[in-house]
């Protein structure tokens, strides 16, 4: 059966907030959690983007899940060796724990130091040395390398778990799916697509562990649901390279004026139908997903805990 998570909205709440809902989350029965990683959020109307190493320091505290970032980008705004120190660290606070998930990101949260953002097959190659720097760097051994994205100069990272950190990348297409499939100990993505899965293990991925993740919300009633689900999260649905060219909060807002209601509520469950939320879990499973991370949109976070622990969950276990 898939092992169901909750996904950490850090563009939507605040830190003491996220730790919050992992608590709740840990009380009602779910495995395992995902956060996100990002400089800006999607949108103003999200209003948050807290620097997720340090809300990952307070989760290791705070409950006993496993965690991962989904995701982080380790090529732009930090150079993957830092990226690779703090994961150890993580791993260290978690007890092993943890996953960096890694993804070639958007230009919303990459462009802020003034670095051009090239075509996505550079950010694939950027990706794959910045990994290949990290799994060197997460040996404990003291490094030198010299690539055509990076350069370190006798860095040793001190502060290591006990195993070297997983790392899970996130895939959308082919291309990424079958480097994924290569450099990944994971592959993460967001729709329950049978084929991706598929397309990883038969490139290399094998019974490697897949992970997805999709959003709900739970509310009274359908349209109220609705009415958050698109005014939150619309930028979900924005086609192609759309996602990750944009590189204002305000432009995604106006790209996201042309996502309809309809769209929205095709996409994501709304509402208080438990029916509709298992069936959404079931996409997943019959896919061929292992884990499944779930994110509530909007403040009923507890009722939506309440539900999911009694009605949701004890159906997939």
């Amino acid at each position: 059966m898939v092992s169901i998570g909750y996904f950490l909205a850090c563009e939507e709440f605040a830190p003491q907030e996220l730790v919050r809902q992992a608590k709740l989350a840990e009380r009602a029965g779910f495995e395992r959690l995902w956060i996100s990683d990002h400089f800006h959020p999607w949108q103003d109307s999200q209003g948050q983007a807290a620097f997720v190493w340090s809300v990952i320091g307070a989760l290791s505290e705070a409950v006993s899940l496993p965690v991962g970032t989904a995701v982080t980008c380790p090529t732009f705004r930090i150079h993957p060796a830092i990226i690779a120190q703090a994961s150890a660290t993580a791993a260290v606070q978690l007890g092993g724990r943890f996953t960096l998930g890694v993804g070639t990101g958007e230009a919303l949260n990459e462009h802020i130091l003034g670095h051009a953002w090239p075509p996505a097959p550079v950010r694939l190659q950027m990706l794959e040395e910045a990994v290949n720097l990290m799994r060197r760097l997460h040996t404990g051994k003291r490094t030198t390398f010299h690539g055509d994205y990076y350069t370190v100069e006798d860095a040793r990272i001190y502060t290591l778990p006990d195993e070297p950190v997983p790392m899970a990348v996130s895939a959308f297409g082919p291309v990424a799916t079958k480097m994924a499939a290569r450099i990944g100990d994971a592959f993460a993505t967001a729709s329950p697509n049978a084929e991706l899965v598929q397309l990883y293990r038969d490139s290399g991925g094998g019974q490697r562990v897949v992970q997805g993740g999709m959003k709900v919300c739970y509310a009274e009633t359908e349209e109220a649901g609705l009415d958050l689900a698109h005014r939150l999260w619309a930028t979900e649905l924005l086609p192609g390279q759309v996602p990750s060219t944009l590189t204002r909060p305000k432009d995604f807002a106006a790209a996201a004026e042309l996502v309809s209601r309809e769209a929205v509520g095709q996409q994501m469950v709304c509402g208080p139908d438990v029916e509709r939320h298992r069936a959404a879990v079931q996409n997943y499973v019959d896919a061929g997903f292992d884990e499944l991370y779930v994110q509530q949109i909007g403040p009923n976070q507890d009722e939506f805990f309440r539900v999911w622990g009694e009605q949701v969950l004890p159906s997939f276990r």
